[in-house]
């Protein structure tokens, strides 16, 4: 495009930072830009390197395939307070250099270009310097501008500053799945959407946009409806002609100020549930959020947070956690000198509270939000780790299968649980899980113990088993099973036998047999 492009009162910039989470990934452990990288969410690749695409990664492949492309792809989870720690200083380098900046999410921002190309002098001469100010902070990164978010984006991503009035001719020849390949501007069920227009032989996004917009809201639903929009250049969120209402805003003064992400992740819970239940009040729902810190220093912080959907206590919660992570801990210039005295969450755009749908047993449906208050007061009276809640994770046990953590922290398992974890305890699983694991002792019938050989199998038939003072007659046994783990590190290394047995009462446990002595896992009831 030419210089001097005259901007439009509605016009926007976007500022795209290509595969971020895999440079954050690849930032935190030191790794050269040269190295493949790849991070995984449910053992699939969300986000890889270009050294990685070179050796044929793509988004979507499982672990093991990606692995087997590229076998020195290094690849990490899934963390986005990582990427958003990261994402900071580019943030706040970006926002010195044109204030208003909105986080869509870590790596993508947007702002108003009317503003930022006049002070420039142009749109191109603005994308130039926003892209130098990001290559100051260690990145590299494209922009985009257009007359809508959306499209801003997708030219984002291509490096292109569309003309005012030409989104729709911009975006005319691309393939439809353009407009689900940014979840922070589309709908969950946004890809479906895409298959089924596939399905119907609507190949590109100017094919979509050719329906009739009756057609589309009637026979496709809302999601529909704003994708239709977006293909057609139109506007996707109108103007609200609602006011905000007053004393939204709430704000939190805390003793002794913040200067430890743990204490300040806690604080961001506490607000998050004190925001939504003036929301609530209210009848709206937050789309824009504004996260504002004060320092005892007389330093004060501030970003816009813009989401496609309205906010729930829990993204609100991530949110603002992710920001004071990049605050306390960022490598930037803002990070500040002093502890946080004042925590300010000032919801900047609401819609009415239906656009949050509202599920009766899942979602954020009104029976999990009075438990959830419920747990959170029970946390704030206890502390952060009182209250734990569960998440599937990866391991060959029962106990190593369960990750626990603190209720309103981001659900990452230890491990992965869809690795295939060969030697794993089959099926059914223990009713009950013992953490302690007590000691117990399998006698044969001449009164020995009982224990596995070096082969994996009992000394001798096991008939009573010991559990303090109390004995039971075995009446079944299946087992042992061995289990060598990591036999290859001498300082990691496992070695470990299962075995099941049924008491002469209706209940069985599960044993495990570490070192000489044998334990209780699990209890079958």
């Amino acid at each position: 495009m030419s210089a001097g492009i005259v901007s439009s009162p509605a016009r926007v910039l976007a500022l795209w930072c290509p595969d971020w989470p895999a440079v954050a990934a690849a930032a935190v452990a030191g790794l050269a830009p040269t190295e493949p990288v790849a991070v995984l969410s449910g053992n699939r690749v969300i986000a890889c390197s270009a050294p990685a695409r070179a050796e044929g990664v793509r988004r979507g492949l499982r672990r093991r395939e990606a692995q087997g492309r590229c076998p020195r792809l290094h690849v990490f989870a899934a963390d986005p307070g990582r990427d958003a720690r990261l994402f900071e200083p580019v943030a706040a380098a970006v926002d010195a250099a044109a204030p208003g900046v909105e986080v869509l999410r870590p790596g993508l921002l947007v702002l108003a270009a009317r503003g930022v190309s006049r002070y420039f002098g142009s749109e191109e001469s603005a994308a130039e310097r926003l892209v130098d100010e990001a290559a100051a902070a260690g990145v590299e990164c494209q922009v985009g501008v257009a007359d809508e978010l959306s499209t801003a984006v997708i030219a984002a991503r291509r490096a292109v500053l569309v003309p005012p009035g030409g989104g729709a001719r911009f975006l005319a020849p691309m393939p439809v799945s353009e407009l689900a390949a940014e979840p922070a501007l589309s709908a969950p069920e946004r890809a479906d959407l895409v298959d089924l227009l596939h399905r119907l032989g609507l190949r590109t996004i100017g094919d979509f946009a050719a329906l009739a917009p009756v057609a589309v809201a009637s026979r496709f639903g809302a999601d529909a409806a704003a994708a239709h929009r977006s293909a057609r250049g139109e506007p996707e969120r109108p103007p609200s002609a609602r006011p905000l209402p007053p004393d939204l805003a709430v704000e939190h003064r805390p003793d002794p100020p913040l200067d430890r992400v743990d204490a300040a992740a806690f604080a961001a819970r506490a607000l998050a549930e004190r925001l939504h239940a003036r929301l609530a009040a209210a009848g709206v729902a937050c789309t824009r959020l504004l996260v504002h810190a004060s320092t005892g220093n007389g330093e004060h912080l501030s970003r816009t947070w813009r989401c496609a959907e309205p906010l729930t206590p829990e993204g609100t919660a991530d949110r603002v956690r992710w920001q004071l992570d990049g605050w306390l801990t960022g490598r930037s210039e803002s990070r500040p000198t002093a502890g946080i005295e004042v925590l300010r969450l000032e919801p900047v755009e609401v819609v009415a509270a239906g656009a949050l749908q509202l599920g009766l047993w899942g979602g954020v449906g009104a029976q999990d939000e009075r438990a959830r208050r419920a747990l959170v007061r029970v946390q704030g009276l206890l502390g952060g780790d009182a209250v734990q809640v569960g998440v599937l994770s990866g391991g060959r046990g029962p106990g190593e299968r369960v990750t626990l953590l603190p209720l309103g922290d981001e659900l990452v398992p230890a491990a992965d649980p869809a690795a295939p974890w060969p030697g794993r305890l089959p099926e059914p699983a223990p009713s009950a899980v013992l953490a302690g694991r007590p000691a117990v002792t399998l006698e044969d019938a001449a009164g020995d113990a009982v224990w596995v050989t070096e082969r994996g199998a009992f000394s001798a038939s096991p008939t009573l088993l010991r559990w303090g003072r109390r004995s039971w007659q075995l009446r079944g046994w299946a087992g042992p099973w061995l289990l060598d783990e990591r036999w290859w590190d001498p300082a990691q290394s496992r070695r470990s036998a299962r075995a099941q047995v049924l008491l002469d009462e209706p209940k069985a446990l599960l044993l495990i047999f570490v070192g000489a002595s044998w334990a209780v896992e699990g209890v079958y009831e």
